[in-house]
């Protein structure tokens, strides 16, 4: 499947929101996550399923001065 995430145009054999994060190498951080422009909750997003062409963003909180 398809998916835009963060901009980029990826492959991925993931089809739930959760296993796309453990692919992608996001397991452990602390981020957000939207799909679509729609806020997923870190509780609800192993029952986000994904489809072909979805735009994913996943955040990072950064600290600044």
């Amino acid at each position: 499947m398809k998916l835009q995430l963060n901009g980029a145009m990826i492959e991925t054999q993931a089809v739930m929101l959760d296993g796309l994060l453990q692919e992608q190498g996001f397991t452990g951080a602390k981020i957000a996550t939207a799909v679509n422009g729609e806020f997923v909750p870190a509780a609800l997003r192993a029952a986000q399923s994904l489809n072909d062409g979805d735009r994913i963003e996943v955040l990072a909180p950064m600290q600044g001065g």
